[in-house]
C-alpha cells in the first residue's frame, strides 16, 4: 500500500472529524477556556458542542470543570496532556502524508 495513503489511514479519528478538529485546535492555544468561547468561535449549537465534547472527554483528551461564577454556571474545557500529544501527533501524521 501506498506509505502516503497508509499514514492517512492512522490519522486519529477521534480528532480527525471537523467539528472536534476544530474544537482541539482552539483548545491548544489556550490553556483554559469557557464553554461560550468555544461556542462563539465553532459556530456550534450547544447540543452539538456537547455532544463533542463528550467524545472528547470519553477519550481522555479534554478535562471538563463545572463551577460557577458568582450563581451563574460555568464550564470551564482544556485540553489533557494526552490530549495535546495526540493532537500533536495528528498534526505530525498529516503532514507526513502531504
Amino acid at each position: 500500500m501506498n506509505p502516503l495513503i497508509q499514514s492517512i489511514g492512522e490519522l486519529d479519528r477521534v480528532i480527525h472529524e471537523p467539528g472536534r478538529l476544530m474544537i482541539v485546535a482552539l483548545l491548544s492555544a489556550v490553556e483554559r477556556t469557557d464553554f461560550l468561547y468555544l461556542q462563539h468561535e465553532t459556530g456550534m449549537n450547544k447540543g452539538t458542542l456537547s455532544s463533542h465534547l463528550s467524545r472528547l472527554e470519553e477519550a481522555g483528551y479534554v478535562e471538563i470543570e463545572k463551577t460557577y461564577r458568582g450563581k451563574v454556571p460555568r464550564t470551564l474545557l482544556g485540553l489533557t496532556q494526552a490530549g495535546r500529544s495526540a493532537f500533536e501527533q495528528y498534526r505530525r501524521t498529516l503532514k507526513g502524508a502531504l
